[in-house]
């Protein structure tokens, strides 16, 4: 692990001011200067961009580190991979593009009676699937030569500083709602641009190809697991983006918007995990190939326990400071009603970041298409879960939906991994994070409050956090942990003895 240690800081540093950016921006300045209503239909035009882009992709992120190692010969230009990897979603177009217009009507009806906003921007989506696309097949091809830095910061960082910009044209009215609109999506083309330059600098950019490199036995094997992809994603896309959509369409964009503020704060939990998923991804691709199963289970296995690790600290701090974050932002007793989809879709991000890494062993091996088989069941039961638990328990209701969807996904999933590739996330290391993180709930529950919000969250996250440190490094909970911990010890004493 020790590369994707080295790896992964550069990512992580920026996921972290980027999410810090992020956070202000959602908390700040979206709540301050926008409606309810107006945040909804910024997430819900995203999600169902995103949700058309990944229908179009017809599996190409996940593809290509599964066979980028056949195709890996730098002084070939990698065998003319680039061009499969753009030419696939271009195809993709083709199909999901004209296939979204002309479902105009009945999606048009589904959300007209809560969320009519949203209908009068529905042919934007496509435009900014497009973009989203694109930019995520460029940001694909870079983690693959494991240069992640550059891309995390234009996605992380650039762009959210830019869509600041936008938010306050509009709020200060140089923008009316068209124009918020345009230049909203108008960012994501920046995006791609940048990602593309970032991309000739490190690698040289070339559409020629070999159609006779690829022999049969690839195209048939490249082909069964694409297909496969494509008939999964229509399923898989769906359950991610589900939980909003049914949101706006039942109780409307407002609530969409209440929801979209306490998702991302839940969301908050996975940022540290995407740079070690980013840099590991390949190095199990590759462990597999070669059919080291060893060598990829112990990668699962560090990769699960770190991400928990991180996770649930993470967590653990939103959650003691969550009434306070609420007190302290502006419209917080509106947007309060979002507090237990904080808790509800953090737990499910935490059950996700522990035990997802294991779908690679499935969708990297000869078992990938048994996934298939359970996802549009998964789809089923979370479309009946929304419909079931919101009308009782609204907002919260979709988070619990999440929840009860993340179990079974993974659970099944798993299963799967372990009884057909033996992996294992499980390590006795991962029950030591979680009754760490019950003792740190139970401190802060001793611990009193204080009437103002600023002093409160400070002094409980001091507390909270300092000792979380300590009993991490006395648990012995990571061993890469406690060697990064006794080294910034031996720096402090090395100061403080000059």
């Amino acid at each position: 692990m020790g590369i994707v240690i080295r790896q992964s800081i550069k990512g992580t540093i920026i996921n972290y001011v980027g999410a810090i950016i992020g956070f202000l921006t959602t908390m700040f300045i979206l709540t301050k200067y926008l409606t309810e209503e107006e945040i909804g239909l910024t997430r819900v035009i995203l999600e169902a961009a995103t949700l058309l882009a990944g229908f179009a992709q017809l599996g190409t992120s996940a593809s290509a580190f599964r066979f980028f190692p056949y195709f890996k010969d730098k002084e070939k230009q990698n065998n003319g991979f680039f061009f499969y990897l753009v030419t696939l979603p271009l195809i993709g177009c083709c199909i999901y593009f004209p296939l979204y217009f002309l479902l105009k009507k009945p999606i048009s009806n589904y959300f007209i009676t809560n969320s009519a906003l949203f209908v009068d921007y529905y042919n934007w989506v496509v435009i900014l699937a497009l973009f989203i696309l694109y930019w995520t097949v460029f940001e694909t091809y870079s983690n693959i030569l494991m240069r992640i830095a550059i891309p995390k910061l234009i996605r992380e960082v650039l762009v959210r500083l830019i869509l600041i910009i936008v938010y306050l044209l509009y709020s200060f009215h140089f923008l009316d709602m068209d124009g918020f609109i345009a230049v909203f999506i108008g960012t994501y083309a920046i995006a791609i641009i940048l990602n593309f330059i970032y991309l000739s600098k490190i690698e040289k950019i070339s559409l020629k190809h070999d159609i006779s490199f690829i022999d049969k036995p690839l195209k048939k094997t490249f082909f069964n697991y694409t297909l496969f992809l494509i008939i999964g994603a229509i399923g898989g896309n769906l359950i991610s983006k589900i939980d909003l959509f049914m949101v706006s369409s039942q109780m409307g964009l407002n609530y969409a918007g209440i929801y979209s503020v306490a998702f991302y704060m839940a969301i908050i939990v996975e940022i540290p995990t995407r740079s070690i998923s980013s840099i590991s991804t390949p190095l199990v691709s590759q462990a597999l190939k070669e059919g080291d199963t060893k060598q990829a289970n112990q990668i699962y296995q560090n990769v699960s326990l770190h991400q928990l690790l991180a996770g649930s600290l993470i967590f653990l701090l939103i959650w003691i400071n969550i009434d306070n974050v609420f007190n302290i932002i502006p419209n917080g007793e509106s947007y309060k009603q979002g507090k237990w989809v904080v808790f509800f879709i953090a737990v499910s991000k935490l059950i996700e970041i522990t035990v997802s890494f294991g779908s690679y062993f499935l969708h990297y091996s000869r078992y990938y298409y048994w996934t298939l088989f359970f996802t549009f069941f998964i789809t089923g039961l979370t479309i009946w879960m929304n419909i079931l638990f919101i009308p009782i328990w609204g907002i919260t209701g979709a988070a619990i939906a999440t929840v009860f969807t993340t179990i079974i996904v993974y659970g099944i999933q798993q299963w799967l991994v372990l009884v057909k590739v033996k992996g294992n996330f499980y390590t006795h290391r991962i029950i030591r994070v979680i009754l760490n993180l019950l003792l740190l709930f139970g401190l802060n529950y001793l611990l009193p409050s204080l009437p103002n919000p600023w002093v409160d969250g400070i002094y409980r996250t001091l507390i909270i956090g300092l000792t979380a440190i300590i009993t991490t490094y006395n648990l012995q909970i990571s061993n890469d942990v406690n060697q990064l911990i006794n080294k910034i010890i031996f720096k402090i004493k090395e100061l403080l003895c000059k």
